[in-house]
């Protein structure tokens, strides 16, 4: 399922979603001369600071949603964020439009209970147990079923925006509340996982392009609350741990169809890989890639969509990136502390330019390279805790 071929002189490129990894995306697009149009349910978004064109619009707002693309008419629509009217894109995608990596694929990945069900029972993929819940009563009825601990997740989120992990009982009604608050649309459905044991997470950046599918280096990234605030590259595997990442990886990617770059999350357990996610876009893990390979996500990621060749990556330095994230609400505020953080040595910083600070919202990264993956590491961590933000009135 590799989708039809795109045209080398596509000339437009919608995004629907413009946040910094939709900025990146951007930038990368440009260099090759095409036009860009961010979209985004807010104004003065990342993107929008860098593309040519942008408007504000509630994505899941189906009649707005293909108002705008059909009066813009893009050659290329690229989802870069779950809240959207996806059935709309299904239906332009059919009317000639052409979505990035393929609308179904954006469907079901942005839905947990389309990409679970895909990848458990079609694919065969191992997975956590997994039920759903429409009900505070179904849950309580799931989590007893899949069992303690657990991990509960709104059908459509981000971020880890509404996910809990469940260690008791009495748990569950918060943990409910918490996936309804955290959900990106208004499905009161949730997916509860059970635990998995796992020794790392990490991310197998997959691109998917007329060259056939190559796969990056293996990202190791720490969580919090659902969301990154690390992560390193390579991430060490074996060679049999590898290829069965790698395996998974391309068994879903392939199933999805369409070109681009996936990000493919994994549980690595001692007794073999587990599939968590996936995501048909660049992955908040990957933007270390910016300083450790020679294309990084971004540009991966465009010159796939726009139907260009994409032989080999190539790992320069090892790397690792590390996270600022906010601590308040609020709008009158600038990051401050790059003196210090650049003087480290191989370190960049990327501020997003996000128009309103909250509590763990990223707000900027800090991107190091180094001779091995502790020293990057151990560099990122310092270079993002120099980083802070200030507040006009403090």
């Amino acid at each position: 399922m590799w989708g039809a071929p795109l045209s080398k002189q596509a000339k437009s490129i919608m995004l629907l979603g413009s946040g910094e990894l939709g900025k990146e995306v951007v930038i990368e697009a440009g260099r090759l001369g095409v036009k860009t149009i961010a979209v985004d349910r807010y104004e003065n978004a990342p993107a929008m600071s860098v593309a040519q064109e942008s408007y504000v619009i509630d994505m899941l707002d189906g009649e707005a949603l293909r108002s705008l693309i059909v009066n813009i008419s893009p050659d290329i629509i690229v989802p870069e964020v779950e809240a959207i009217a996806t059935s709309v894109l299904v239906e332009l995608e059919k009317e000639g439009f052409t979505v990035i990596p393929t609308a179904t694929a954006a469907l079901l990945t942005m839905d947990r209970e389309g990409i679970r069900r895909l990848a458990a029972e079609e694919l065969g993929l191992r997975t956590a147990n997994y039920e759903f819940a429409d009900s505070l009563e179904e849950l309580q009825a799931a989590v007893s079923k899949v069992g303690i601990p657990c991990v509960i997740k709104p059908l459509m989120s981000s971020s880890g925006k509404g996910q809990s992990v469940c260690r008791k009982l009495d748990e569950v009604e918060g943990c409910w509340n918490n996936a309804l608050e955290g959900a990106r649309a208004k499905k009161m459905r949730v997916i509860v996982e059970s635990f998995v044991p796992f020794v790392s997470e990490i991310t197998l950046l997959t691109v998917r392009s007329v060259s056939g599918t190559i796969f990056c280096p293996p990202i190791g990234h720490i969580q919090q609350d659902g969301d990154y605030t690390q992560s390193w590259q390579p991430h060490f595997l074996n060679e049999d741990q590898l290829s069965e990442a790698q395996n998974i990886a391309r068994k879903i990617t392939d199933a999805l169809g369409g070109f681009g770059l996936f990000g493919v999350e994994l549980f690595v357990t001692e007794d073999g890989i587990v599939f968590s996610e996936v995501s048909p876009r660049p992955h908040d893990t990957g933007m270390v890639t910016m300083v450790t390979q020679d294309l990084s996500e971004f540009a991966l990621h465009v010159r796939a969509i726009l139907g260009l060749p994409i032989h080999s990556v190539e790992l320069l330095t090892p790397g690792a990136s590390a996270t600022l994230k906010g601590d308040r609400e609020g709008e009158n505020f600038v990051i401050a502390g790059m003196d210090e953080a650049l003087s480290l040595p191989r370190t960049q910083i990327r501020v997003f330019g996000k128009p309103l600070c909250k509590p763990g919202r990223r707000m900027a990264v800090a991107l190091s390279g180094a001779e091995d993956v502790e020293t990057a590491r151990s560099r990122a961590n310092q270079a993002a805790s120099l980083l802070k933000v200030v507040w006009s009135n403090e």
